[in-house]
């Protein structure tokens, strides 16, 4: 199994060189390998202590195995084929591309979007399993989707205790409330934090449901664990490698996994690197779905594809090589790689707004201008018309070393819904999907310049980049994307519904932006489907 990194690159790899010398020398390889807890200052030691499980899950997981196989049997043999995962960040972002990479299906429930809801509810409810996967229970989101599943099934007349597994930390609410419920329950490690889940319960639960082999991605992690004990060691070189070019300047991430046969590793590595390293005003920006601009600021990291780093290895190797660089990273930008202290800043805006409204319609203002089915909410100069004029603002907003990120709170798979001509080749359909997706915003934004420009879902980036937007660099321009709702979802126990939620969160994440003097506009789509393709018909007049 080749396991490895190497750099394209002579300025990276000098820089990494020196870097690892550094980290030798303090005993950094040593230190890790035994779990110390000092290691990132003593600011974060008290966390630190019960954040580095994942260092042993390659081997702590094993014991989950027999319950784990166990229960895809049970669930196989009553014909349960359609899994659903209801979670957010780590909870998702792993089992997401180890059942891509493996090629097996699984829907994922990172969203309050009542149309992408709607459309899971729809399918073979009669053949589901939901597995509901918090630490705690009390994300708003998964708790929403754990109650509007149990209500869908007993209206359906099927018993909730026999098709929701519940994935958790020991002793929190969460387990509580499901034993209570009768539904199954597997515990989690405590010690390891969401984004450092992967080889968890968080990740091997619902993967190996859908039909991963997880034991084999555990062999692979335990090769990749036997390469990191000891100075000479993949991990080492790659955290060593991002965290000097950060602090030469070099802090935008371009991951690229063109080559790769693992499927969405970048979208995991988001998360991880964003929220780990995004914070007191320092960080690093991983950019995924763009091609490099030759920008002096960015780094472009391979993952079995070459690049300024190259790093090689199956997924589960990947997932603990990426892991430890991340913490080698944090070590060598002097910020803690294990909390995320801006991240409640948006959950508690949502929190004040909803309680403030009560029964009343949200605070969402009053638009500065109007382009067809598109409303623009924001600072907006007096000689900015129309949309056109407005996405070239924001890009000429862009600081020397920033970025542009677009937020999109929408439906992720309601471009795929878009008919098509049954003959149609496979290039005419993508054409076709690409043409009522909001991500297809990203590339052509990003080709009008030559600064980053990062895509995310919401409310799925608040638990990913959403630490890096808030606690990073003062340089991020934001486009925020909302849209009407024409067929809301209830969510049971609950004064509002799932697309007052997602509305709300949007609100509250941007008061958080704002409150943070991050420059921020919101277009809001009166009609969604003809306000994407609005939108995209500015963005190609730009």
């Amino acid at each position: 199994m080749d396991i490895s990194v190497t750099f394209g690159d002579e300025e990276v790899s000098a820089q990494a060189e020196e870097a690892v010398r550094k980290l030798v020398e303090d005993g950094v390889p040593r230190a890790l390998a035994a779990g110390d807890p000092a290691l990132w200052g003593p600011e974060a030691e008290e966390e630190a202590k019960i954040r580095l499980g994942w260092l042993n899950l390659p081997v702590t997981s094993r014991e989950l195995l027999p319950q784990i196989t166990a229960l895809a049997e049970r669930v196989r043999a009553e014909g349960l084929e359609h899994v659903v995962l209801a979670g957010m960040g780590g909870s998702s972002l792993a089992p997401e591309v180890i059942c891509a990479t493996f090629d097996v299906p699984l829907t994922v429930l990172d969203t309050t979007d009542p149309g992408q809801v709607r459309r899971a509810l729809a399918d073979r409810l009669d053949r589901t399993v939901v597995v509901v996967s918090s630490k705690s229970g009390s994300t708003i989101e998964t708790d929403s989707h754990r109650r509007i599943y149990e209500q869908a099934f007993r209206d359906a007349g099927i018993d909730p205790a026999g098709r929701i597994v519940v994935v958790t930390d020991p002793g929190s609410p969460l387990e509580r409330a499901a034993a209570e419920a009768g539904y199954t329950v597997v515990l989690a490690d405590p010690a390891v934090g969401g984004r450092y889940s992967a080889l968890s319960a968080f990740g091997l639960v619902p993967s190996a449901l859908a039909g991963a082999d997880v034991a084999r991605l555990l062999d692979q992690a335990e090769e990749a664990r036997a390469a990191l004990d000891g100075e000479a060691n993949p991990g080492l070189a790659l955290g060593a490698a991002i965290g000097a070019a950060a602090l030469s300047g070099r802090d935008k991430l371009l991951l690229d996994d063109s080559l790769s046969p693992i499927n969405g590793l970048p979208d995991w590595a988001e998360q991880l690197i964003a929220e780990s390293t995004g914070k007191q005003g320092r960080g690093v920006l991983p950019v995924v779905g763009i091609d490099p601009t030759g920008a002096a600021d960015e780094f472009v990291a391979g993952i079995d594809t070459e690049g300024d780093a190259e790093v090689n290895g199956p997924l589960g190797a990947q997932f603990l090589i990426w892991e430890y660089a991340t913490a080698v990273a944090g070590r060598l930008l002097g910020v803690n790689p294990f909390d995320q202290p801006n991240v409640a800043e948006s959950k508690e805006s949502t929190a004040r707004i909803l309680a403030e409204a009560g029964d009343g319609p949200l605070p969402t203002g009053v638009p500065s201008l109007v382009d067809g089915p598109v409303e623009v909410y924001g600072e907006i100069p007096e000689h900015v018309k129309d949309l056109p004029g407005v996405l070239t603002m924001l890009l000429e907003g862009i600081p020397a070393q920033g970025y542009l990120s677009i937020l999109s709170f929408l439906d992720r798979e309601a471009a795929f819904d878009v008919p098509v001509p049954e003959d149609a080749s496979f290039e005419v359909i993508t054409d076709i999907w690409a043409a009522h997706d909001p991500a297809s915003l990203q590339g052509l934004l990003s080709i009008r310049t030559d600064r980053p420009v990062t895509f995310g879902w919401g409310p799925r980036y608040l638990h990913s980049t959403g630490q890096y937007h808030k606690g990073g660099p003062q340089n991020g321009v934001f486009l925020q994307i909302t849209g009407a709702v024409d067929n809301d979802l209830e969510v049971p126990g609950q004064p509002y519904t799932l697309g007052r939620l997602e509305l709300a969160q949007a609100l509250g994440d941007l008061d958080a932006l704002r409150k943070r003097g991050r420059p921020v506009v919101r277009l809001h789509l009166t009609d969604r489907e003809a306000g994407v393709r609005h939108l995209l018909t500015a963005a190609r007049e730009v």
